[in-house]
């Protein structure tokens, strides 16, 4: 059997149920493997006690049968997340010293399953960024190197702690969240699978939120496999979220059966971005190659209103932001930034808003309030809302015409170097997001898989976008996608 913690899902799951491993030992192992990955910095609050005490729990569950397919299972938790009793930052240093008292529907749902907490993981501040270098824990680190260049790579943001603690093999798969293409980017930066499940699968009640219209919580696993069984466990129904759907959550893991003979797959032309790196260019055709191999059907499609996706999705995620971030004040929970005699109430909401949050994060609110505000309301916000209607009509009249997935590349490159877009306009580093944008705005189910390596032996993924509440249909064409790209590249131990 392979070291422990380099286990999927499913391999341990069926460890666990023969009676080949305990959760105990499986959490031990990456428990271990996490105290010894403090250069790639993705856990930054350990939670070791009640690991082993849940661990303990799910091999109890087992022993006396009928444990769901999570138990026992180490998973690590985008600190995002809100975890009782735990410290739960959203990675900004405004949120200093909050630990709630409640736990998201998503961690209730896992625990409850069984599934074991090793920590919290290292993100953007507020899921704000593409390369997690906004966070107040410093930056998270890529497990994997340019060729022999000992240059840092960024895991992609803003789930890259979970991104990079999955792919080095610190937990066996981690929760992540999507608001742009924060599952799917950094899934693709390091080899690892992500999913973005449609808008209202997953509950986003006890998730601190970015921009409501526009977050959705889902799986960052090895494989597709575990990508299914991870993603039932987290789907339902939850009154708490007023956005949350109704709808039965099937048995995904059973709609893996690799046969895609007959789907329709689309090509949307406007996904050919001048400059494209013709690496990608190269994988994408060699996705389409192996789709149409397995007996899918390939067909040209248009997606007009693509180039306008970016612009509409950063003034419509800013402007949410800015209103959600709002409640950041000092008064209630959180930092509150030291005052001089004499300050009221004016200079304590200034003062702790000035130094809680980072630049990034202040930018956006600032162009979100910009866009909000009484004089451009209709100008921006109200016009980015009517292209954000015609962005989701095209993926539906494309729907109707009996197309049943999408087949795009992930991101624009592989991983780049921590600190290479730093300095450059912030639009640079937005257009990192110019592939997976429209699937949030469009509120579609999107996945990532790796599907090949870059001449420098980085990892670089394609990505499938499905009908909406179709996920077990897109998943078996990422597991068909994913068993003949053969990809099993893993990254040289450094850290």
């Amino acid at each position: 059997m392979a070291e422990l913690n380099g286990l999927k899902i499913a391999e341990a799951r069926d460890a666990l149920r023969k009676g080949d491993v305990t959760s105990v030992e499986l959490t031990e192992a990456c428990l271990s493997a996490i105290e010894g990955a403090g250069a790639l910095n993705a856990v930054v609050h350990k939670t070791p006690e009640i690991a082993l005490e849940q661990a303990r729990a799910a091999d109890g569950r087992i022993k006396a049968g009928n444990a769901p397919d999570m138990c026992g299972i180490p998973l690590g938790i985008k600190d995002l997340f809100c975890t009782r009793g735990v410290a739960s930052q959203a990675a900004s240093k405004i949120l200093d010293g909050f630990t709630p008292e409640y736990e998201s529907t998503v961690t209730r749902k896992l625990f409850e399953s069984g599934a074991v907490m090793l920590g919290k993981l290292n993100m953007d501040e507020f899921a704000m960024g593409s390369s997690n270098e906004t966070s107040t824990y410093g930056n998270a680190v890529n497990p994997w190197k340019r060729g022999n260049d000992e240059a840092q790579l960024t895991p992609g943001g803003s789930s890259g702690g979970s991104a990079s603690a999955v792919a080095a093999d610190l937990c066996l798969a981690a929760t992540g969240t999507d608001t742009g293409g924060s599952i799917r980017q950094p899934a693709a930066f390091t080899g690892i699978t992500g999913i973005k499940p449609t808008y209202g699968r997953c509950s986003r009640w006890g998730i601190v939120a970015f921009a409501s219209s526009l977050d959705q919580a889902g799986p960052m696993t090895k494989d597709v496999r575990d990508a299914a069984i991870m993603l039932e466990a987290m789907c339902g129904h939850d009154p708490m979220d007023s956005t949350s759907a109704d709808l039965a959550v099937p048995d995904f893991e059973a709609m893996l059966t690799g046969d895609i003979k007959g789907k329709k797959i689309g090509i949307p032309r406007e996904y050919h971005m001048d400059g494209m790196p013709e690496e990608i260019e190269t994988l994408w055709a060699e996705g389409r190659r192996m789709l149409q191999a397995a007996g899918a059907e390939i067909v040209d499609i248009s997606l007009p209103h693509t180039k306008y996706a970016l612009p509409t999705y950063y003034v419509i995620a800013p402007a949410e932001a800015s209103s959600n971030l709002a409640r950041y004040d000092g008064v209630r929970y959180g930092r509150r930034a030291p005052l001089a005699q004499g300050d009221g109430i004016t200079e304590m909401y200034e003062k702790t808003r000035a130094e809680g949050f980072g630049h990034e994060v202040q930018r956006r609110i600032m162009v979100g309030t910009y866009v909000l505000s009484a004089g451009f309301y209709d100008a921006y916000y109200n016009r980015a809302r009517k292209v954000r209607t015609l962005i989701k009509k095209d993926f539906e009249d494309v729907f109707a015409q009996g197309v049943d997935a999408i087949l795009t590349p992930a991101t624009p490159s592989a991983a780049f170097g921590l600190g290479e877009m730093k300095e450059a306009d912030p639009v640079q580093m937005y257009l990192n997001d110019v592939f997976t944008v429209t699937v949030n705005l469009a509120g579609l189910p999107g996945i990532s898989v790796p599907a090949g390596t870059d001449r420098q032996g980085l990892p670089l993924g394609l990505q499938l976008i499905g009908r909406p509440w179709e996920e077990g249909d897109l998943l078996n064409c990422a597991y068909a996608l994913e068993q003949a790209a053969g990809f099993v590249s893993k990254p040289a131990k450094w850290w």
